[in-house]
């Protein structure tokens, strides 16, 4: 029995394993871990992996899944209001790179069919690479997040179109006008079945599956649908990938979406990884050492070229300075579809071995310091902003219109574009509380702006930006900003402004408590602990632990995960009933024609005769807070009393029948 892909896995997953382990030591991102684990036990090393079409075979099977939960995080309403990106900003950083590539190959006396493929392999850049890192660093939905995934879709698109044309170039005989308008009929085949699933057939076929209750049969039927619409799409001339894209968009919309992305992100995480193993075996390191400086300079070209083109391109559609750089490096490498080019055209002979190595060697590099150059594209960033660089180039050439901010004082500042800052923005202008929103993406800033809210759109972590909102005169200043480092700035900053201000700040991490208070926060609010001490609270209710008890418990959970740190929690603290096990605040209502029914309180000798003290009297909706000795009980009242049980039941013969 051959068991040779079984022990090819075993060698992925050990290498995987260990290389990875090292490189989140060192925190070096995951994916680089893969390719340098296919490099290792690739045919041009060590040669520990046999069944290399297998491996491609998982590899397209994470690819597959990978696209799938893209589309299921994404929305055929989303893909429409980025459809000015996809067509427009797609055809125009296609257009561009190919152009730009085309002729640099002509300088270097490539023939014009060979220069133009090349222009082809690399105007497209890696969906599965930089999707995932998106998706890690919770950027998908980002400004600069839409716009890269609008051009990597169109990418997608342009893969069979661009397959055809190398058809041509390869074979001039080739019939291509009917293969074209063979394409058109099957794109508007795919549209159509898209909009029909997503409309009619799979909502009704999801719901009739969960109804069963059988979750091993709604993981199937996921599975089922991501790779039926795969192979359908293959079929019909279109990449596997789209058309999981296309799947993950049919399911979107409905109500069971997060369950399938929930169930598939272990299988969704584990087959990717074969991807980036099998990328790291094409590279050929006796080539690449042969080539040392072309294939190093050859890289930088890219590198440059294709940011710089992205960029461009991301400026056109409006973005700021920022927002250009994030795209330009978010581009930057060459993609996963190309590699199919690649092989296709090498078998044309429309490129010879010495520029197929070269490309593989400057493709395989560009995707494993993509992660690299994203992490510091920021700080890359905010670091040229510091120049004196054109109003324009900073703020977009269709910058956010201005909002003219009023002087504020004794106000309330929000901090944060996530949902936590965006409801508490909402609950605040529904209770008339006087605030102003600090929000760093246009798009949710317009949206705002137009909805007649007070937005300052901008980067928190900048004076001017705070001083605008008038920080330095607000009274309560609310930060929600996921990553620490921009949140400990901000935190600081607002402190400088404004000493006298309170700030509250939400922390994902209990880890991340203390820094906070040492820049100045007066409140942090550690999101994920909180929301587990909440699930334990009802728990404890459940179980019908007595309310005094359960906060004595909860109490106790803070101090030992906080510190000193809990006793600043405002809203959280024990009170002096809960330190006295034997006392409790009782409700008691007065009865008709019992003895206290109509008399004073002081006629009723209450404290004298039963030892508890009368705290409120509730009467209709009225609350009489600190009754007197002249306060009268009526029939229906209802009386807060403090005192032990016994005192209580002594109360209640003198309101009662």
């Amino acid at each position: 029995m051959e068991l040779t892909i079984l022990r090819d896995i075993v060698i992925i997953f050990a290498l995987s394993t260990f290389v990875n382990l090292l490189f989140t030591r060192l925190k070096i991102p995951t994916v680089v871990g893969y390719l340098l684990t296919g490099i290792i036990a690739g045919p041009h090393l060590l040669g520990l992996v046999h069944e290399e079409h297998n491996i491609e075979i998982l590899a397209e099977i994470g690819v597959i899944l990978l696209l799938f939960t893209i589309g299921l995080e994404f929305s055929l309403k989303h893909l429409f209001r980025i459809r000015r990106i996809v067509f427009f900003g797609g055809l125009l950083q296609v257009s561009l790179t190919a152009a730009v590539f085309y002729l640099l190959s002509s300088v270097f006396h490539i023939d014009w069919k060979g220069s133009l493929f090349i222009g082809f392999l690399f105007a497209l850049s890696s969906s599965a690479l930089v999707l995932k890192l998106l998706q890690e660093r919770s950027e998908l939905t980002s400004n600069y997040g839409r716009t890269v995934l609008g051009i990597l879709i169109f990418q997608d698109l342009m893969l069979v179109p661009l397959l055809l044309f190398t058809n041509l170039l390869g074979n001039p005989t080739a019939d291509i006008s009917n293969e074209l308008l063979l394409l058109l009929v099957k794109t508007a085949a795919i549209i159509g079945l898209v909009y029909l699933g997503n409309r009619w057939v799979l909502p009704h076929l999801l719901y009739l599956i969960a109804r069963t209750k059988n979750q091993e049969l709604f993981t199937m039927s996921i599975f089922l649908l991501c790779f039926a619409i795969a192979l359908l799409t293959f079929k019909l001339g279109m990449s596997l990938a789209f058309g999981a894209f296309l799947a993950g968009l049919m399911i979107s919309e409905s109500e069971y979406s997060h369950n399938a992305f929930g169930n598939l992100i272990p299988f969704k995480d584990t087959f990717t990884s074969f991807f980036f193993v099998s990328i790291g075996m094409l590279l050929d390191l006796s080539f690449v050492q042969e080539n040392i400086l072309l294939v190093a300079g050859s890289v930088l070209l890219v590198i440059l070229l294709k940011s710089l083109i992205a960029s461009i391109t991301g400026f056109i559609l409006g973005h700021t300075f920022r927002g250009i750089v994030l795209i330009g490096l978010a581009l930057c490498q060459v993609g996963e579809f190309s590699f199919i080019l690649a092989k296709t055209g090498y078998n044309f002979g429309i490129i010879d071995t010495y520029y197929y190595q070269l490309f593989l060697a400057v493709a395989v590099i560009t995707m494993a310091v993509t992660p690299f150059l994203m992490q510091v594209s920021l700080p890359f960033a905010n670091v040229i902003l510091k120049l004196n660089l054109p109003d324009f180039l900073v703020n977009g050439i269709f910058p956010l219109k201005e909002m003219e901010i009023p002087d504020f004082s004794n106000h309330l500042v929000i901090i944060g574009k996530d949902a936590s800052a965006l409801k508490l923005s909402v609950m605040a202008k529904h209770y008339d509380i006087k605030h102003i929103s600090i929000i760093f993406d246009p798009i949710i800033a317009k949206e705002k702006i137009n909805a007649g809210d007070t937005v300052v759109y901008g980067d928190a972590v900048n004076d001017p930006i705070l001083r605008k909102a008038h920080v330095d005169s607000a009274d309560l200043v609310v930060v929600s900003v996921g990553d620490i480092i921009p949140l400990l700035a901000i935190v600081e900053k607002v402190k400088k402004l404004n000493s006298n201000a309170f700030v509250i700040v939400r922390a994902s991490h209990v880890e991340n408590v203390k820094q906070l208070y040492e820049v100045g926060a007066d409140q942090v609010f550690p999101e994920k602990f909180e929301i587990a001490i909440d699930f334990f609270g009802r728990v404890l209710m459940k179980r019908l632990y007595p309310q005094k008890k359960i906060n004595r418990m909860l109490a106790h959970i803070r101090a030992m995960n906080l510190g000193v740190f809990s006793e600043k929690d405002m809203v959280n603290q024990p009170s002096i009933i809960d330190e006295m096990p034997n006392v409790n605040i009782s409700a008691i209502t007065i009865e008709p024609n019992s003895f206290a029914e109509g008399k004073h309180l002081g006629e009723t000798d209450l404290r004298k005769k039963t030892g508890v003290t009368l705290l409120a009297v509730k009467r209709g909706d009225e609350m009489i807070e600190h009754p007197t000795l002249k306060t009268r009980f009526l029939a229906g009242d209802i009386a807060y009393v403090l005192g032990d049980p016994e005192q209580v039941n002594l109360a209640s013969e003198l309101f009662s029948v």
